[in-house]
């Protein structure tokens, strides 16, 4: 039988399911990747990251990463990956309905949240607490080192071997990242996986990322204010009374009452979520639109160069988005249950991060000899890459298995 070559040179460029604008991210003028390899015969580059992120480790992970409750509060919550998935519809409906490279919006969206920790924002507390003085750590510089690095699965490099533009959005998709002639990220305020990987491949983080990224970056506020106040809901401890209350959300809930006058709670909630995702969404197509019209960029990089970003919500809609999360911070991630089990999940952290770097011997096999060649600063920034890629229950299982007991967050 005769060898395939899977990644012929010669393929011709793949067709696209729409035209693209001509301001759009364009996959057969990518930059590359900073490990040379053929194209494929079969996938645009974009599509070729999305599904070696797919199938990567990390991604499997987030399948008992915590988004707002953790994974013992239920089977129908939110996780990292489920919210990751919602994240990635969002922004490959705003993508194709602009008529930009939706494969690469989707990339983006399913990459964002590898770097995340267990037990969400908390955890990430935690060890950006215990990596004081090893440089910190920042969820998002911990996507990049993921994808850049930690990922061990091809023969020939480190890491996922993702394409410029794809690695462009993971970092710079909420904005610049210095100002502009600030060359020098080694003397930059840059979280340290950021700086590291930026002295060898420039991802250029003066500038804006294409416009995918950022559609992706509000696709992620869509998703989580929205299933955060749907979780809450069915969790019970957020009211339909309360979030009445909240102009954006009360506004829904009573025209679906009105429509509806006899709807059972459930599908109440379902609809005005439903509502809700779509109302967003059109204002931010609405508004994305007004702004590409008073830009009119020519190409992707008149996008970058631009001097604030082309995707955005209406001004009306930003001031009812924030009255939103002012709400969701003060009822929903402030509630007692919740605050509780993240005060005790920092704990179960910051107690496995010392115990490791006094006991490196008791780190799982390959991460043990990683710590024990390494100096202390490496040595530390060793034990949080282990850490950080656990799921909460594997976190709660180490730390039980460690300190003589169960460990429980209830």
């Amino acid at each position: 039988m005769p060898v395939v070559d899977y990644a012929a040179t010669n393929a011709p460029p793949l067709p696209y399911p729409h035209e693209l604008a001509p301001y759009a991210t364009d996959a057969t003028t990518s930059r590359g990747r900073f490990h040379p390899e053929p194209p494929s015969a079969v996938r645009t580059a974009f599509q070729r990251d999305r599904d070696r992120i797919i199938h990567c480790a990390a991604f499997r992970r987030l399948t008992y990463k915590t988004q707002v409750f953790v994974y013992h509060e239920g089977d129908h919550f939110r996780t990292r990956l489920t919210h990751s998935l919602e994240v990635a519809q969002i922004a490959r409906t705003l993508a194709r309905s602009l008529r930009l490279d939706e494969d690469l919006a989707e990339t983006i969206a399913l990459a964002h949240d590898l770097g995340h920790t267990p037990f969400g924002h908390a955890g990430e507390d935690a060890l950006n607490a215990a990596m004081a003085e090893f440089g910190g750590f920042d969820h998002n510089a911990q996507s990049l080192r993921i994808v850049t690095k930690l990922e061990s699965r091809y023969a020939n490099f480190d890491g996922l071997n993702l394409s410029w533009e794809t690695l462009e959005g993971l970092v710079k998709h909420n904005g610049p990242l210095l100002s502009p002639g600030e060359a020098d990220v080694t003397k930059a305020n840059l979280p340290h996986a950021i700086a590291v990987y930026c002295t060898e491949h420039d991802l250029e983080l003066e500038s804006y990322a294409g416009a995918e990224a950022q559609l992706a970056a509000l696709a992620d506020d869509i998703a989580y204010n929205n299933h955060d106040i749907d979780d809450g809901l069915r969790a019970g401890l957020l009211t339909l009374d309360q979030v009445t209350e909240v102009p954006l959300v009360g506004r829904l809930i009573r025209a679906v009452q009105g429509e509806y006058p006899d709807i059972a709670r459930d599908r109440l909630i379902y609809e005005v979520n439903r509502r809700l995702i779509t109302v967003m969404i059109f204002d931010l197509m609405e508004q994305t639109r007004r702004r590409l019209a008073d830009l009119a960029p020519r190409t992707a990089e008149d996008i970058r160069r631009a001097r604030e970003p082309v995707a955005s919500f209406s001004d009306q809609m930003l001031t009812e988005i924030a009255e939103l999360r002012a709400f969701l911070h003060a009822e929903l991630y402030r509630h007692p249950r919740i605050a509780g089990t993240m005060a005790r999940a920092k704990t179960v952290l910051s107690e496995l991060f010392h115990h490791y770097m006094d006991k490196p011997e008791d780190l799982e096999p390959g991460w043990r000899e990683k710590a024990f060649q390494s100096a202390s600063k490496d040595r530390a920034r060793c034990v949080c890459d282990f850490i950080a890629g656990m799921t909460d229950r594997f976190a709660l299982h180490m730390h039980g298995r460690l300190f003589d007991g169960r460990t429980e967050l209830r």
